[in-house]
């Protein structure tokens, strides 16, 4: 790949750390991109998948100036203090439904990265839809799942990617005022040092197999544990918009996850099906 970027070996204890779980990762981490600082790791894995066919490439930054959440909202990312990992991954390949697949890719992740979180730190966290990981009510972690079209450099696989981008907060760190009472970090929940390394190793060895799940078509084991770890999708009352006005609010109470993964709220004698937009817990 040519850049500008400032790519280094991946430090001594991630690489430990990685070797240990070596036949766990499956088709994931054969090759990993390891920058001390960059923008946005999504990018940097996007830049990579629209050159070829890179399943399983893992880009893992150190610090981010420019790491983003859902609807380009500002994921804060100083460095040492959380888990800022991209991951090139090509659901579309399922060998039964590529589209569900697809579709199902970030609540697998979630999943996944609840499961790993919880191997490495003994802290059990909850799903909230689509694709953050609470504690109480407050943000531990956060998931992006962007497409890349396959490019001309594709070499004619025309396989599409996904880049699965996720941050974890890990040490205490000083939140602008607006977040100090949304969101959390494991030091904080746990009292104690967590190792980054085996935080790093146990999210990829959990989403590797949370990714062979969505290739061989097992998405009811992926629904079922989400619906597991995920107590407010049923009962809570939400409010949501579909536009970009006042007028276009919604309020009703959560009804699960169809087998698309969409949330179902209840409004009135109906119920509305949530494929996307802003949904807030009330």
């Amino acid at each position: 790949m040519k850049s500008n970027l400032l790519v280094e070996p991946l430090p001594r204890d991630f690489a430990d750390a990685i070797e240990r779980v070596r036949g766990r990762l499956g088709r994931l981490a054969a090759h990993v991109v390891f920058l001390p600082i960059t923008g946005s790791t999504n990018d940097v894995a996007s830049r990579l998948a629209a050159l070829g066919d890179h399943e399983g490439t893992v880009v893992f930054a150190d610090a981010q100036t420019a790491g983003r959440g859902r609807r380009g909202r500002a994921w804060l990312s100083p460095p040492g203090s959380g888990l800022y990992v991209s991951v090139v991954l090509t659901p579309a390949r399922a060998r039964t439904d590529g589209d569900r697949a697809t579709t199902l890719i970030t609540l697998a992740a979630g999943v996944a990265l609840a499961e790993g979180v919880e191997a490495a730190t003994g802290l059990r966290v909850d799903l909230k839809w689509p694709n953050d990981l609470y504690v109480t009510r407050r943000k531990l972690a956060g998931i992006l799942a962007e497409g890349v079209a396959a490019g001309p450099a594709s070499h004619g696989t025309g396989i599409d990617a996904v880049i699965l981008g996720y941050g974890v907060n890990v040490g205490a760190m000083a939140f602008p005022p607006e977040l100090a009472i949304q969101a959390t970090s494991l030091e904080s929940e746990l009292g104690r040092a967590v190792d980054r390394a085996q935080l790093f190793a146990e999210t990829l060895t959990a989403l590797a197999r949370r990714y062979e799940d969505l290739l061989d078509g097992r998405f009811d084991a992926i629904l079922d544990a989400w619906r597991a770890r995920a107590p407010a999708a049923r009962g809570a009352r939400v409010t949501w918009i579909t536009g970009t006005t006042a007028s276009d609010a919604h309020t009703g109470v959560t009804a699960g996850i169809d087998d698309r993964g969409a949330l179902l709220v209840r409004v009135g004698d109906r119920v509305e099906r949530i494929v996307s937009g802003e949904v807030s817990w009330l």
